[in-house]
């Protein structure tokens, strides 16, 4: 059983800047997921168990990076130039593999982003 805490959510206005923590109980293949009121759940990012392999939906590319402490076994999410689109519930995922699967079988609580216009 793989435990997740996230973390780092909060009201910021467009254009700023958040950073997302997760810490897991042990070393896995770790990621980020968002759900918007009314909307699918929506890959952000994911990060392999070794911290390569560095993925992103096509909606952040270029303005959120993922990376991973292994030391700490925390993952984050340092989001910049943030849109009021990205506002949604962020999750934490992992999998106890290589890298992530399309559908995780771990999963943390959520963190609320708001981003105001």
């Amino acid at each position: 059983q793989v435990q997740l805490v996230e973390s780092g959510g909060g009201l910021v206005q467009a254009g700023g800047s958040l950073r997302l923590s997760c810490a897991a109980s042990e070393q896995t293949a770790m990621g980020w997921f968002r759900q918007a009121p009314g909307k699918e759940r929506e890959f952000v990012a994911s990060i392999s168990w070794s911290g390569g392999s560095p993925r992103y939906g096509d909606s952040v590319k270029g303005r959120f990076t993922i990376s991973r402490d292994n030391a700490k076994n925390t993952m984050y999410l340092q989001m910049n130039r943030l849109k009021p689109e990205d506002t949604a519930l962020y999750y934490c995922a992992a999998d106890r593999m290589a890298r992530l699967t399309n559908t995780p079988r771990y999963w943390g609580q959520g963190t609320q982003v708001t981003v105001s216009s």
